[in-house]
């Protein structure tokens, strides 16, 4: 409440942020995966004297070069843009609880792109071992990037000690910390065979399709072998409530954690009965098919991550409208609009209350709901009449524990459920008199 609100129409901030984020995650995990591919194919390539798969490993690194230090960097931008503007003051917060952690993850990622610009341009200028080496550098600074940031994210849902302690090592070293980086690294895995499907299938030479196709495959299985196991871990450090709403607390979280399973088991039986088993048949057009299904796996999972992080958006310290947990009181004492700096309150305002209304909503509300878009309130809040409205306002986390409790003042609280209720009960026009 220490910032402007952001109000994306019909859409909202979360949704914006949703949907940067899960392409960046699909992307960013994937140039993680590939490095260790790119290094371990080239190092069988050599062994073997392949030079087939050493043309085909050139080709592959420059679909690598374009997806990852193009999509993905400007994604990831645009990741930092859109938090800063929709949650404003979480971004600072975690910034100033991790600022040395972020510090290094910078470091590993300059390393990570330098090392990638040489591995890519080093093909035919480099001798075969340092060429290697600039492989697993870039590896290194790449996965010890996804350690760091890892444990900033897994921090956001599992705070562990830190309320108390307020300690960055307590705060890194959370509870969900190692069980989400073996579930993120299998990710990079299998995303790398995924890749590699598109390029391999699309190989004129018959043979190297073939093989390469069956190789990127396992690739993929592996990945997907491994997640499960992650996952059932991941699932058991997390919190209760969070666990809860995943399992039934919040149908339609549950039923998109369903759909996580679904999807990952459809990713895994298409790369077993189609690459795996038949690579001869295999066509780039199921590649694509595959990868698809990897992308809607990836962002079911990633909507159920940060839905069960309700109604923290960062965990037992911030509610997801940006009220700190320890300012709770304060804000009861001086009502939502007192506390918040930019509510701009003026005294024909304050004599009506449909404008008081709007304004409790979009600092209270406004962060999850739209009006009438993505979660909007006006659909969720019709056929409701003011008594109603106003006993799930004054019960809302007690009904719904997954939303926080409305902090406002009485008099705050009436304008919200006045304002409520006009969107689907405009108040009648006096006609003017001829």
């Amino acid at each position: 409440m220490e910032y402007p609100f952001w109000d994306i129409p019909l859409v909202g901030g979360g949704m914006l942020i949703g949907i940067i984020a899960i392409l960046h995650v699909f992307v960013s995990h994937f140039a993680i995966g590939a490095g260790l591919f790119l290094v371990l194919t080239e190092r069988k390539a050599r062994r073997e004297g392949d030079t087939a798969l050493l043309d085909y490993l050139k080709r592959h690194s420059t679909f690598f070069i374009l997806v990852v230090l193009v999509f993905g960097a400007v994604s990831g931008v645009g990741i930092w843009w859109a938090i800063g503007l929709v949650h404003p003051t979480a971004t600072s917060a975690l910034i100033h609880i991790f600022v040395w952690a972020w510090a290094i993850e910078w470091v590993f990622f300059v390393i990570e792109l330098l090392a990638a610009f040489i591995y890519y341009y080093g093909w035919n200028r480099l001798d075969a071992r340092t060429h290697e080496t600039i492989g697993w550098i870039y590896f290194a600074g790449a996965w010890l990037s996804l350690f760091m940031i890892n444990g900033i994210l897994t921090f956001m849902l599992s705070t562990g000690k830190w309320p108390e302690t307020r300690s960055i090592v307590d705060a890194f070293f959370n509870p969900t910390m190692l069980p989400s980086l073996v579930v993120r690294t299998a990710v990079t895995i299998a995303l790398a065979g995924l890749y590699a499907l598109i390029t391999a299938s699309a190989e004129a030479d018959e043979s190297l399709r073939e093989k390469v196709v069956k190789y990127a495959s396992k690739w993929v299985l592996v990945g997907m072998t491994i997640i499960p196991i992650g996952g059932i871990w991941y699932i058991s450090r997390i919190p209760d409530q969070a666990r809860e709403i995943s399992m039934g607390g919040a149908p339609v979280v549950t039923l998109f954690a369903a759909a996580s399973i679904i999807f990952s088991a459809f990713v895994f039986l298409a790369t077993l009965l189609g690459p795996f088993l038949f690579p001869r048949r295999f066509h780039v057009t199921f590649a694509f098919v595959i990868v698809a299904l990897g992308l809607i796996t990836t962002g079911v999972t990633e909507w159920v991550r940060e839905a069960v992080r309700k109604p923290y958006i960062i965990y037992n310290y911030m509610y997801s409208n940006a009220i700190r947990a320890e300012d709770t009181q304060k804000v009861w004492e001086q009502g939502v609009l007192g506390s918040a700096k930019w509510a701009l309150l003026t005294e024909e305002d304050k004599r009506n209350p449909l404008a008081m209304g709007e304004k409790v909503f979009r600092f209270s509300c406004q962060s999850c709901h739209t009006v009438n878009g993505f979660n909007g309130i006006k659909f969720a809040v019709k056929g409701w009449e003011k008594d109603f409205l106003d006993m799930q306002i004054q019960k809302l986390d007690q009904l719904k524990g997954y939303m926080p409790p409305f902090l406002g003042n009485e008099e705050e609280r009436k304008a919200l459920v006045e304002w409520l209720y006009s969107l689907n009960n405009p108040p009648q026009q006096t006609a003017a008199r001829p």
